[in-house]
């Protein structure tokens, strides 16, 4: 499962100015906002009468990733679609991205253009200008740091502290798989590890690895809020797990929620990896994080607007502060208080 960057040329014989010509020689301007892209000290943007939304991510080697089983273009694509999701977490329409590397020297040319390759295709998917940004040398592997700019008239926009105590709690797709996906790439890692002849068997796992691997930002849900004439009085993405972007929620709406496990849909893929390494499900959707759906709030007099749509779940609904935030089990209905690190039923009160 060994990721090969030992082909291709040297990055210290292509040079900085040579590297950058490189890869920004694929750039296309898609934005009548982008003035100016790269090739300048910066760029220039236009924004007539329209709110500006900015975004940051951060991805280090070791902590991030493992380029071990991680293709370098999967990465790169990857890297942009987690700030385009935060840009779509704001209702908002991506526009244009910066792109900072720290390259360690064990990276040569040919794999720098791996990842440029997944960088570029994902600008080209989400329609957004790849802009400008900065290349360093690094001791200690691969750092992306990607900003994202979007734009979105003022009564679009959505934020996460507008949830009232009688909103509805939804979410898009389908949770958890990410995570399983992460289980699987690290489970056959180690069994690689221990035993190199051993070939990785991740055959009927392309959905969950795809989650993992390559994850799509929710750029179709503005178009279908727009369609079903809906605005969330909420919205955040799910990148660190359900528990904790509830919580977001709660906290800076200042009200509580009851999250409904019955109400969890699961993708079979995720349900089947769960049930081989004995964690339920519902643990991966609280606690995993990474699936990049949305979780919004809507007025409770909308329910029907969204009560049919195959891409839309009602999962929960806010209440007032003071009855907290928390999981209603399936079955007995047990009442469990949700917290960052996904569901603890041995934490006493």
């Amino acid at each position: 499962m060994a990721h090969n960057m030992e082909i291709g040329g040297e990055l210290a014989d292509l040079g900085e100015f040579g590297l950058i010509k490189r890869v920004t020689a694929k750039v296309k301007i898609k934005n009548e906002s982008t003035i100016k892209g790269v090739g300048d000290d910066c760029a220039v943007l236009n924004y007539p009468d329209k709110r500006v939304v900015v975004t940051t991510d951060l991805l280090t080697e070791g902590v991030h990733f493992n380029l071990v089983y991680v293709p370098l273009k999967h990465l790169g694509y990857k890297a942009v679609s987690v700030n385009v999701s935060d840009i779509c977490a704001m209702n908002a329409i991506p526009r244009q991205i910066t792109v900072s590397l720290a390259i360690s020297s064990k990276f040569t040319v040919a794999a720098i253009d791996e990842l440029y390759e997944g960088i570029h295709l994902a600008c080209s998917h989400y329609g957004v200008d790849l802009v400008g940004g900065d290349t360093t040398s690094s001791l200690t592997g691969l750092t992306i740091s990607i900003t994202a700019i979007g734009e979105a008239e003022d009564a679009e926009l959505t934020y996460r502290s507008r949830a009232k105590p009688t909103d509805l709690l939804c979410v898009t797709g389908d949770l958890g798989g990410a995570y399983l996906g992460l289980q699987l790439l690290e489970r056959e890692n180690e069994l690689f590890r221990m035993n190199p002849t051993v070939q990785p068997q991740l055959a009927g796992y392309d959905y969950i690895l795809g989650r993992q691997l390559k994850p799509e930002a929710r750029t179709d849900m503005r178009e279908i809020f727009k369609m079903l004439e809906l605005k969330p009085t909420s919205m955040i993405d799910i990148s660190d797990g359900l528990s904790s972007e509830i919580l977001h929620l709660c906290e800076d709406s200042g009200v509580g929620c009851r999250l409904y496990e019955e109400r969890l849909s699961f993708d079979p893929q995720t349900k089947k990896m769960a049930e081989e390494i004995h964690i339920n499900p519902l643990v991966a959707a609280l606690n995993g994080g990474e699936d990049y759906e949305l979780l919004f709030t809507i007025p409770i007099g909308e329910h029907e607007k969204v009560r049919n749509h195959p891409d839309i779940t009602v999962i929960g609904h806010m209440t007032s502060k003071e009855e907290g935030t928390l999981l209603v089990t399936s079955g007995g209905g047990q009442e469990i208080p949700l917290q960052a690190q996904g569901w603890n039923p041995l934490k006493s009160d």
